[in-house]
């Protein structure tokens, strides 16, 4: 089997509003990542084949620039967060945005029916912002990152061997395709 990998830098930061921490383990009860933070992340993709295309490769590297592409206008600088987190409601005026395709978007309509913001800075601040549906913790984030990524190159005939999220250099989460095989 071959194994191609290719890594992406970006920036996002998150709230884990679910942490809990274990103080024998821990050493303290400070759950900072219940705390808005953000990372400088990497995230590694893992492409695998028993066989080689024609070109003798597993595919191109070149077929993952969708995907830099893709976290560059979606999650890159973006706050990442919980459509299920219990500050929702705090942190967002709903008479003003709604959610569509995980980004929000305004109910206001200009005068020629088309979606439009109050102002420039209530666009700015809702467009900071990348709505999931999970707790988005580095291994929730690694699974979900494979899952879009595994949709995407089926189309190809590729397979995702494994995501690999590095929240900083020393914390990483991986979901590895084959762990479950």
């Amino acid at each position: 089997m071959w194994e191609i990998s290719k890594s992406f830098n970006f920036c996002y930061g998150h709230r884990v509003w679910t942490q809990e921490l274990n103080k024998e383990f821990s050493l303290d009860s400070q759950c900072k990542c219940r705390h808005l933070h953000g990372h400088e992340a990497t995230v590694d993709v893992t492409l695998f084949s028993n066989t080689l295309n024609k070109s003798g490769m597993v595919t191109d590297f070149k077929h993952l620039n969708w995907l830099k592409k893709w976290i560059d206008d979606k999650i890159d600088h973006k706050f990442i967060i919980d459509k299920n987190d219990p500050l929702w409601d705090t942190m967002f005026n709903w008479c003003i945005a709604e959610v569509v395709d995980n980004e929000f978007q305004p109910r206001t309509k200009n005068e020629s029916g088309e979606n439009s913001w109050c102002d420039e800075l209530t666009r700015e601040y809702y467009e900071g912002f990348y709505v999931v549906d999970f707790p988005p913790t580095s291994e929730n984030l690694s699974k979900w990152m494979f899952d879009i990524v595994q949709k995407k190159m089926s189309e190809l005939g590729i397979s995702v061997s494994k995501v690999t999220w590095h929240e900083t250099p020393k914390s990483v989460s991986t979901y590895n395709n084959e762990w479950g095989t």
